[in-house]
């Protein structure tokens, strides 16, 4: 399996900083589909979120700084 480069994508804890909200607000906003920052996938009981810093900044206009982008 080739590994998945991840450098292009932020945690649902470094959004939930970023926009100053819990990260419970940022799944359950991704789970609803209310936040259009990315994706949540429900596989085998278990969610996967998935946040691209492209479609982070787009929607909350909040730029990502480089100490973010780990």
């Amino acid at each position: 399996m080739q590994e998945v480069k991840k450098e292009n994508r932020l945690s649902v804890a470094q959004a939930a900083v970023l926009m100053g909200a819990s990260e419970q607000f940022i799944r359950v906003g991704l789970q609803q589909k209310v936040l259009p920052i990315g994706f949540a996938v429900k596989t085998s009981g278990r969610w996967t979120y998935v946040i691209t810093k492209q479609k982070f900044e787009e929607a909350t206009g909040i730029k990502i700084r480089e100490e973010v982008k780990q």
